[in-house]
Parts: C-alpha cells; structure tokens; sequence
C-alpha cells in the first residue's frame, strides 16, 4: 500500500468515532455499534462497553470480532466508493488493575471525554480489540489487505 492510501485509511479511522462491531454469538454473527478510540501504542482499537449488553457478553465467550469504520454517505456519491476498512481481531478484556488499563483509559476519554462517568459504572469494561488482519476499500475498484500489525502501523504515521 502506498503512502498516499495509507494517509487516507489513517484520516478514516481518526475522523470516524464509531464503528460496527461484529461478534459471535452462539456460531452466528451479532453486529452493533461502538464508540472506538486507537491504542496511543498502536495495539488497537478500545471500547468501553457496558457487560450487559450482548456483544460484551459474545466478546467474553469468543474473542473472534470484526469491526467495520465506513466514510459518510453525505452526498450524492454512490455508496460503492464511500472509503471503508473491515478489521477482524480478537477482544481482550483489560482489568482493573492491568498496568495499560490507565493508559487505554485515558486514550478513550481524550476522544469521548463525555464517558467519564461510565467508568464508575461497575457493570462497564475496557476492551482492546487488536487487529490481525484488515481488508481497506478506497473507493469502489480499490481494495487492499493488510495485516492488523501494517495497518496499525500506518495509523500511528498517518
């Protein structure tokens, strides 16, 4: 990948602020949505989730997990160019007294500082999803795999 659609994978996932997050439950695909914040390390992507929702509890049962980060349909330009990378990982849930919980932590309040009280919240958890691979669409006719440790990697230049 050249560094030009690397900048362009970089600027996605910095401007977007949620992304689809897929999971499994029971051998079947479960998708909803979550608030994202990168790693300030470049290991991946952190959620903070409540545990009662379903796609903590299929996180807890089976790492396996996709997320999907697409560009805005704002204009009249047709869905198949919007700019969209598929990431699929696993999901570890980060403890409380883990030694990268405070930094991971402080990673997502910089961006969602709005979720500050959630942390109180005992039922809400930290969850760092690294990538192992990573399929960027640029527009239609423009796909390129990656490993989740390249991608990773462009994000902390771009």
């Amino acid at each position: 990948m050249d560094a030009e659609l690397g900048a362009q994978l970089a600027r996605l996932v910095r401007k977007r602020r949620t992304a689809a997050l897929g999971t499994l439950r029971a051998g079947a695909p479960f998708v909803s949505m979550v608030p994202y914040a990168l790693a300030p390390d470049g290991a991946g992507f952190i959620v903070h989730v409540s545990e009662l929702s379903a796609h903590t509890k299929d996180m807890l049962a089976d790492a396996h997990v996709g997320l999907m980060i697409a560009g805005s349909e704002d204009g009249d330009e047709s869905p198949l160019a919007l700019a969209r990378v598929s990431v699929q990982g696993l999901a570890q849930r980060i403890a409380s007294g883990a030694p990268e919980r405070a930094g991971l932590k402080a990673a997502y309040l910089a961006r969602f500082p709005d979720a500050e009280p959630m942390f109180g919240f005992a039922d809400f958890a930290l969850f760092l999803i690294r990538p192992e691979s990573a399929r960027f669409v640029a527009g239609f006719g423009q796909a390129h795999s990656l490993s989740g440790a390249s991608m990773m990697r462009l994000l902390q230049q771009g």
